[in-house]
């Protein structure tokens, strides 16, 4: 497709949407240093939890700039932008959202004036009581008619924005402590004025979020990847219920709320860079060691264990030297398609999923084949894999998962369907395995992939396996993507039609009073609306897309077909059906 600059997005099939994940955050205090650069690395390390859309805010102590647009950190940013970003801190954000929702007005990071200055926010993660939140901002002053959601921004990034723009306290650093209690769900937040950053992270430390030394100043960051890239040293976790502050007086700390430790475990699963290390758990060494429990839960004779690239990779590893049988790479993934590749005809998408992964004929002919991946979702493209590996000769296709079946929806920042669309909701392991089409199919035990991460069980968000979700959930119409868009139309919000600017503008406000409210001289109003169209959902959450979300978008209709439909007579009435997951009533703490 071709986007409104002129380039090219990834889209093959516009219409299929993938699940999401989680974004990332950066921020960094460093005078002297160079901030925008040191965020912008920063945002490359964390490029795997957003590429829809990255910004940068930096201040000199007088004026925050942001600077965002559509497309990956090296897309958005270059040398001219990147000078334009002047100061001795800076705060970064990396966006995957839904189709719908990707647009600029959603971007990050968000702005708005206080009467104090100006404050820029990062947010990764997902609040569940956004219309709780929505209803006590309209009810208190009336639907912002300044800042960015009144210019579009449909996030609860913005609603979190304009909270504390309408705060009657004496500094921001009163109104964050004031306003983080009220927050629930899942949220590390990285923001700023003119002098301090700031950090805080949810009471369930549900996403990651770390704190790192420079030479020079400080660093937070989504993950410790971040951290090395940039040269700055682990110090430790913020801790979850904490709230940090740092500036030219040093680094000061506070609790918002008591620790009740739930973090998610799919950061361990999918989510996070193999390179990263959680609560003190390295993520590659807890893949490769939920791959040897998986062998050991899971045995069947083999000639090759192979991944699903790349994620599959380090429990394939595992499985590989657990059972002893041969590791090795049966399928090549074009590493290149992605972000600009050029729509597709008709007899080339017939192609499908061999656009972005091609089976090694020479290795997996008349092989008995273990197929490790991380997780099965829809179950589409395991399908068009297993269908794709027979025609290219395999013998036998075994297929092991390094996490149990998901059988939830996550209200935490991962949408990976609705609880209809997800395979393994009514479906045993053997449904799955026929309507998937191999051999044999096994799961690693929740106690397995728990045990692989080292946490203690009480300590871990295992929701979208269990059901059990570690906060309070708000009735099925006060969830959702397009939750703060529904509320903003019954509230009577303005309804101007979105539209981009003609290319993307750095945006600044100036924190002397006279101008506290306005754009900076020469940026267009244009530049803070959405070019989404007004009728297209835009979600309130959305970051980095879950599992083989980039290989949806070139399956194939018969990947596509519903899993009963494989199953046979005995299969029907199965499935849940096509409700709001939420109305299913899930358990909750």
């Amino acid at each position: 497709m071709v986007r409104p600059d002129g380039t090219l997005s990834h889209d093959l099939l516009p219409g299929e949407k993938g699940p999401q994940d989680a974004c990332g955050v950066f921020g960094v205090w460093a005078p002297g240093e160079d901030v925008a650069k040191l965020a912008y690395y920063g945002l490359y390390a964390l490029q795997h939890r957003g590429q829809e859309s990255a910004g940068i805010a930096a201040s000199n102590g007088e004026r925050i700039a942001v600077y965002k647009d559509m497309g990956l950190v090296s897309q958005v940013f270059d040398e001219t932008t990147l000078t334009t970003l002047t100061g001795h801190l800076a705060v970064g954000h990396c966006r995957y959202s839904t189709t719908g929702g990707s647009s600029w007005a959603n971007a990050q990071p968000t702005l708005g004036a206080t009467p104090h200055g100006t404050v820029a926010l990062a947010h990764n993660g997902n609040l569940t009581n956004s219309a709780e939140l929505f209803d006590q901002l309209v009810d208190k002053s009336g639907f912002p008619s300044s800042g960015e959601m009144a210019q579009g921004n449909t996030t609860d990034t913005a609603l979190v924005t304009a909270l504390l723009a309408e705060h009657p306290h004496g500094s921001l650093e009163e109104a964050a402590m004031h306003l983080l209690p009220q927050l629930v769900g899942s949220f590390c937040l990285a923001f700023m004025d003119e002098h301090t950053l700031y950090a805080a992270r949810d009471p369930q430390g549900i996403r990651p979020l770390v704190l790192g030394r420079l030479d020079r100043g400080w660093v937070v960051a989504s993950e410790t990847a971040a951290l090395d890239i940039v040269g700055a040293s682990l110090v430790r976790e913020i801790e979850p219920g904490e709230f940090v502050a740092i500036d030219e007086n040093g680094l000061r700390t506070q609790r918002f709320a008591e620790t009740r430790r739930a973090a998610c475990v799919f950061e361990y699963v999918y989510l996070a860079r193999p390179d990263t290390t959680i609560n003190g758990r390295s993520v590659y060494e807890s893949r490769v060691e939920m791959g040897r429990r998986l062998a050991r839960e899971h045995v069947v004779e083999a000639d090759l264990v192979m991944p699903t690239p790349e994620s599959g990779t380090p429990a394939a590893i595992g499985y590989a030297e657990e059972s002893g049988i041969p590791f090795g790479n049966g399928l090549v993934k074009n590493a290149y398609v992605g972000r600009t590749f050029i729509q597709p005809s008709d007899t080339i998408r017939q192609l499908g999923i061999r656009l972005k992964l091609n089976p090694l004929r020479s290795v997996v002919a008349g092989k008995r084949l273990i197929v490790i991946d991380d997780s099965i979702v829809r179950g589409n493209t395991q399908r068009a894999l297993i269908r794709m590996l027979r025609e290219a000769g395999a013998a036998e296709i075994h297929v092991r998962i390094s996490s149990p079946p998901i059988k939830w929806p996550c209200f935490y920042g991962i949408d990976f369907a609705s609880r209809a669309e997800l395979i393994a909701n009514g479906l045993g392991v053997e449904e799955i395995r026929a309507s998937l089409g191999a051999d044999s199919l096994g799961y690693i035990s929740e106690e397995g992939m728990v045990a692989a991460t080292r946490q203690e069980r009480g300590e871990l968000c295992t929701a979208c396996f269990s059901g059990s979700y570690p906060t309070r959930l708000p009735d099925a119409d006060k969830l959702g993507k397009d939750v703060v868009e529904s509320r903003r139309r019954a509230s009577g919000g303005p309804a101007r039609p979105p539209r981009r600017p003609e290319h993307a503008s750095a945006v600044s406000i100036d924190t002397h009073p006279s101008a506290a409210e306005g754009l900076a001289p020469g940026v267009h109003e244009d530049a803070c609306i959405s070019d989404a169209d007004p009728g297209v959902h835009q979600g309130s959450t959305g970051c980095d897309p879950g599992p083989d979300a980039d290989l949806e978008d070139v399956l194939l209709p018969e990947d596509r077909e519903p899993a009963r439909a494989a199953t046979g007579p005995s299969a029907a009435g199965t499935r849940a059906p096509a409700t709001d997951p939420a109305a299913e009533t899930p358990k909750d703490a």
